[in-house]
């Protein structure tokens, strides 16, 4: 064999000097044969030989080896180590001009060798990319997409692939190939050639790696694609198609436009199957099918028009059905039912349609078989639901008296942050405005030490921002003395300060209504702690910085004279000369601004 390679080797060189036909195509034959015994250890004996450079000379339209001659090039080329010398010897661009041949043979091996050479090569994809390739191969797409028959079929199967080597995994190639319109050619192969398995796979492969490029989902959006993939995810039994559809089912599904479209061509319908059929089952591949199916559903209702469109005024078919997820006893539905109405509980009509006919209570009963020991991400998802819930104004009274607050408060000792984060979000919804409420929970010595301890929690942003606003909220919403006693013992009037250096003006104008309410009503009981903090310090910096907000130039005014009564607080503000800050702010452009300012001159005057 090593004998018979290294005499034909020998023999190819002087033939395709020569170019005598009947030779060449022996030595060719003889080449693929042992390509076809041992591919590897003939690549390397064709790369030792020398022989590829020759190869470029061969690769010429009119020639009857020329199909054959590029065979060996893409046997050769599934070895790794052959491809950046396939490009070295110069093959690409005579490659690409056999790409213009009328000879469908031709046609195949280039589109083989080709394609080979671009797998996982950056100097392949370069080479091609130069060549103009990639266009040449999307026009043979679109002229010969109609054509039905297995040799047309094979073809556009390889040159499907070729792209997909192409642009794997390169944002700019994968961007050329969008801006050649490939996306609605492959959407219409897949519509024709539903039935060949081969090409539809290819297809999915190549759509998986597009839909992930945001400038794709356009393009997609603007093609019948949903309607294509519905069509055929329908058609599927086995796992492993149906996982390769939901692979590109789900980038497609982050764009609004295709949520909708996905809805209205019955993916919801397939889904809910999916999840009937597989929800008693321990077989793995079954878990992961619901697993995917129920995701992909609550990603559904993320877009506006499409969760309206299943909600159907809380009547719909689709809605009743998740509902009936949450009392289930799989995790995993439970996990997807109450983050599905996390997301039906986007819009206030939702909210109060769904409280009114006792959503709260299903959601507290799944909250209350994850107390202990329970599941993160269900507790997760519930909070999220009922935090949503909670936000319209007729809501809270109701939710309240539902025992919310309670269910919520068990979670308080949870040591994860996602948890902790939606029980503060849901709990300071729950008391806006609700001044009895928020008495009652401001009162609550476990809750506002646990609120101080998390203001202090650095490595999670989130949770130390969401205690800072509920410990303002407790103060704002209940105006009580008993609520501002609570929040002094615990130690949180330092961390009511420092909130008001956020970077986030909301946040800070909250702090500084907080302190207000503070200084008006227990002044005598916080002024250590308010002194310690720097509260002074800061109110001067705040008043003398350009970029702040005027309402929290407003509203440190109206601090500063609260705090007037206070003898160490008035001293440190006369050290201040706060004065000069303040008269500049008269002729501020803000008329609430500038007339506070001439209020707390006075203030600040009569007081000195």
């Amino acid at each position: 064999m090593a004998d018979n390679l290294s005499d034909t080797l020998k023999k190819l060189k002087i033939t395709a000097v020569d170019r005598t036909e009947d030779s060449l195509e022996g030595c060719l034959d003889c080449l693929l044969q042992a390509l076809a015994q041992n591919n590897m250890e003939t690549s390397e004996k064709i790369q030792e030989s020398g022989i590829l450079q020759l190869f470029a000379g061969l690769l010429i339209p009119q020639s009857s080896c020329t199909a054959k001659v590029a065979n060996i090039i893409a046997e050769v080329a599934k070895n790794e180590f052959m491809r950046t010398p396939c490009v070295d010897a110069g093959l690409i661009s005579p490659l690409v001009q056999l790409l213009n041949s009328k000879d469908q043979e031709v046609l195949l091996q280039t589109g083989r060798a080709l394609g080979n050479i671009c797998y996982d090569s950056h100097e392949g994809r370069s080479a091609v990319d130069q060549a103009g390739g990639a266009q040449i191969v999307i026009d043979h797409l679109r002229s010969l997409c109609s054509i039905t028959d297995p040799a047309n079929e094979k073809l556009l199967t390889v040159f499907c692939g070729m792209l997909m080597n192409y642009s794997n995994e390169n944002d700019s190639l994968q961007a050329q190939l969008i801006n050649m319109g490939v996306i609605p050619t492959l959407v219409k192969l897949l519509g024709i050639h539903c039935q060949n398995a081969a090409l539809t796979e290819m297809c999915l492969v190549a759509f998986g790696n597009l839909a992930e490029l945001e400038s794709s989902k356009e393009q997609f959006a603007s093609t019948n694609i949903a309607e294509e993939l519905v069509k055929l995810f329908k058609k599927q039994i086995e796992h492993d198609k149906k996982e390769m559809i939901f692979e590109v089912l789900a980038p497609l599904a982050e764009n609004d436009a295709i949520k909708l479209q996905l809805v209205e061509a019955g993916l919801v319908e397939c889904l809910l199957e999916i999840v009937q059929q597989k929800v008693d089952s321990d077989k793995e591949d079954d878990i992961a099918e619901l697993k995917t199916a129920s995701d992909l559903m609550v990603l559904l209702l993320l877009g506006d028009e499409s969760m309206q469109k299943l909600f159907e005024g809380g009547k719909g078919n689709v809605f009743q059905r998740v509902l009936s997820w949450i009392p289930s006893n799989n995790h995993q539905l439970q996990l997807a039912g109450a983050l599905a109405i996390a997301n039906f509980a986007r819009n206030d009509g939702n909210c109060i349609h769904m409280v009114d006919n006792g959503i709260v209570e299903t959601l507290m009963d799944l909250l209350d078989r994850h107390v202990e020991d329970g599941n993160v991400t269900v507790q997760h998802a519930a909070l999220s639901a009922l935090r949503n819930l909670a936000i319209p104004v007729v809501n809270k009274a109701k939710m309240l008296s539902a025992g919310v607050t309670e269910a919520v408060l068990k979670f308080l000792k949870s040591e994860m942050p996602p948890v902790q984060f939606k029980l503060l979000g849901t709990l300071r919804m729950l008391i806006d405005a609700q001044a009895e409420a928020a008495e009652q929970l401001g009162k609550n010595v476990k809750l506002v030490e646990r609120l101080v301890e998390w203001c202090e929690a650095k490595d999670h942003a989130g949770v130390m921002g969401e205690s800072n606003r509920l410990l303002s909220a407790l103060i704002r919403h209940s105006k009580s003395k008993d609520v501002i006693k609570t929040i002094v013992q615990s130690g949180g009037i330092k961390h009511l300060v420092t909130m008001a250096t956020s970077e986030h003006v909301i946040m800070q104008n909250e702090a500084l209504v907080a302190l207000a309410l503070i200084a008006a009503l227990e002044l005598g009981t916080a002024e250590k702690d308010l002194e310690s903090a720097k509260l002074v310090q800061i109110l001067h910096r705040l008043l003398a910085d350009e970029r702040s907000a005027p309402e929290i130039k407003y509203n440190s005014m109206v601090l500063i004279c609260a705090l007037m009564g206070s003898e160490c607080l008035h001293k440190e503000v006369q050290d201040l000369a706060f004065l000069d800050v303040v008269s500049k702010l008269r002729s501020h452009e803000n008329k609430s601004v500038a007339q506070q300012a001439s209020l707390t001159e006075q203030r600040l005057t009569v007081e000195s």
